[in-house]
């Protein structure tokens, strides 16, 4: 699985050239493209959201 950060660069490059090109049909595949990119990264979280240690209890009093 490709990482937020990754798809997010990868989308922004493909905007960067779709405003370069003159070619329109070329530019609205590229757009059409960072929008995938960016749909794909959406719901990735920014960071390791593991599994919290097994010892930790967040509902436990503090001192028990």
């Amino acid at each position: 699985m490709l990482g937020k950060s990754y798809l997010t660069k990868q989308a922004s490059l493909l905007l960067e050239f779709a405003r370069t090109t003159s070619d329109s049909d070329l530019s609205a595949k590229l757009i059409s493209k960072a929008a995938d990119l960016k749909s794909q990264a959406d719901p990735l979280p920014d960071k390791d959201q593991g599994p919290k240690a097994p010892d930790v209890s967040p509902d436990a009093p503090a001192g028990s």
